[in-house]
């Protein structure tokens, strides 16, 4: 992982999470909120910019690993010090050959 994105994830103090966002990826991709949050902590994680997604706040996408080996793709943002995920799912075929490249 790159040293800006350790440098900025070093400082978040935990992740955000409130009624429009707990239950979103569970409903949609069956991936709950603390698959996200495992997927932060384990390694090999991938970190970059969302340029495509990124006009109103800055966000960033990440490839990781859930603790039962689940590979998945999160889109989130920093907000206070805090992550915040905004989408979460299985990574598709491309992604995951460009996360076994890491």
């Amino acid at each position: 992982m790159d040293k800006v994105y350790i440098k900025i994830l070093t400082q978040c103090k935990g992740f955000e999470w409130d009624e429009g966002n707990i239950n979103k990826n569970w409903l949609k991709h069956k991936v709950s909120h603390a698959e996200c949050e495992q997927t932060f902590f384990n390694r090999p994680l991938v970190i970059q910019d969302d340029l495509k997604h990124s006009e109103v706040e800055k966000r960033f996408y990440a490839l990781g690993r859930t603790d039962s080996k689940r590979n998945l793709f999160i889109a989130f943002a920093i907000r206070n010090k805090r992550i915040r995920v905004i989408s979460a799912r299985d990574m598709s075929r491309k992604e995951r050959k460009v996360y076994s490249n890491e």
